[in-house]
């Protein structure tokens, strides 16, 4: 992912086991969404882990994938998990995007641009990287609404350190939201521009299993968490368990949603 260098974003082990999962579960029901011609020329912005990546490899195809990602630990991730001679990992951000000749079919970015501090002009170079009737899409976590795993964090950690409330993505991010993300595509020329909510469930079997990756760093909620003393730590540890939502068997299952946005260069 190409992110904010004030958020902790560093070991791709560390975001597999908070994110990553669930970034597995969205990207196909993005990629279904989007429901691409097969043998197409991808380029994906800030692939992170390879989750999108993976995936596009699986359900559409390709003839070609370009992944880019300013972490060199991201890339080094992906490149172990996803061997495919079809995929090619570049470390780089969105200051030089790759290209090539004749130009790509799809331009795709996943969980990323509200980390950017100019997201339509990302839109913009992705865009300038396709053919004439190519498709630029993406999307992003609802961190206002509709990522429950994270809402429930950053609200106990608020109500417990008022301060917290700077770093809480659902305040951070307007662009999040279903209208800000289709006014950036828009915005960027695209045509045929279409939006919609991707939703999954998110599933932990215990509490230990929701709460263990907050405590790895790696990420803005991990990040705060690493900061704490191991007081203020563990009363935020308690107020989380007191409030989630738990089955007789100790599970708990949460809704996740992102909203999606793609458009048509013409």
């Amino acid at each position: 992912m190409i992110r904010s260098a004030d958020d902790a974003w560093m070991a791709g082990d560390a975001y597999e086991a908070y994110m990553g999962r669930w970034s597995r579960m969205v990207a196909r029901t993005f990629v279904e969404w989007l429901n691409p011609k097969p043998f197409a020329d991808w380029i994906e912005i800030g692939c992170g882990t390879g989750a999108l990546t993976a995936t596009i490899c699986d359900l559409c195809e390709p003839h070609s994938v370009v992944a880019c990602d300013p972490s060199v630990p991201f890339i080094e991730h992906a490149r172990r998990s996803l061997p495919d001679d079809r995929v090619r990992f570049v470390v780089g951000g969105v200051e030089a995007l790759p290209s090539q000749s004749g130009g790509f079919d799809m331009a795709v970015s996943a969980l990323v641009l509200n980390f950017l501090p100019d997201p339509q002009s990302v839109i913009r170079s992705m865009a300038g990287r396709l053919r004439k009737g190519g498709a630029v899409a993406g999307y992003v976590w609802d961190y206002s609404d509709g990522m429950l795993p994270l809402r429930v964090f950053w609200e106990q950690a608020v109500a417990l350190d008022p301060g917290a409330s700077a770093l809480d993505e659902g305040a951070r991010f307007p662009l999040c939201r279903q209208s800000a993300l289709e006014t950036v595509w828009r915005d960027a020329g695209l045509s045929d521009v279409e939006t919609r909510p991707l939703e999954i469930a998110t599933y932990f079997a215990t509490f230990e299993e929701y709460w263990s990756p907050f405590l790895l760093g790696t990420g803005p909620a991990p990040g705060y968490v690493a900061s704490l003393a191991p007081d203020h730590r563990d009363s935020l540890r308690d107020r989380i368990m007191s409030r989630l939502p738990t089955g007789p068997d100790g599970s708990i299952q949460l809704r996740a949603r992102a909203w999606a946005a793609r458009g048509i260069i013409i």
